[in-house]
């Protein structure tokens, strides 16, 4: 994991610079090159989106955050409505690190929509300069899945 988060901020380094990054240096697709009966095996957590159903993330891909533990917090309006019982606030995205189907993030864009390649609907956003997460925290460079967008399954 922390050398995930090295590799991304290396990445957002060289993209700040103005090279080019290549897509051999973006995680591999996690539904290519996956039979359906070996997924369960591999993966202990996949991200489907919810209107084709093709995986567009695991559990692997995901980069975690500390909850308001960014650069700075902001407090939102309306915020009481995400958090649960223990007044700690839900995150309401994930955070992935780049990975091969982001065609938008390949074309050298410093934002963008992040859109399935299986049906192209709408699944969350990237940022280079980075995006701030539901829950407060700063996540530099982001590319953010909302979890709304997809069903989450544990195997």
């Amino acid at each position: 994991m922390i050398y995930k988060k090295f590799h991304l901020e290396k990445l957002g380094e060289l993209y700040g610079l103005g090279k080019i990054v290549e897509s051999s240096q973006f995680a591999e697709d996690p539904a290519l090159n996956v039979p359906i009966n070996t997924a369960a095996v591999r993966y202990s957590l996949l991200y489907r989106c919810k209107k084709c159903r093709r995986i567009v993330a695991s559990g692997e891909n995901v980069l975690s955050h500390e909850q308001q533990g960014g650069h700075f917090h902001v407090r939102k309006r309306g915020m009481d409505t995400l958090s649960d019982n223990s007044g700690s606030v839900q995150c309401t995205s994930i955070f992935v690190e780049p990975m091969r189907w982001m065609t938008a993030v390949q074309e050298g864009g410093v934002l963008g929509k992040l859109s399935c390649a299986g049906c192209n609907v709408r699944l969350g956003s990237f940022n280079w300069a980075g995006t701030q997460c539901s829950c407060g925290t700063w996540v530099v460079p982001a590319f953010q899945l909302h979890k709304s967008r997809m069903d989450a399954s544990k195997f």
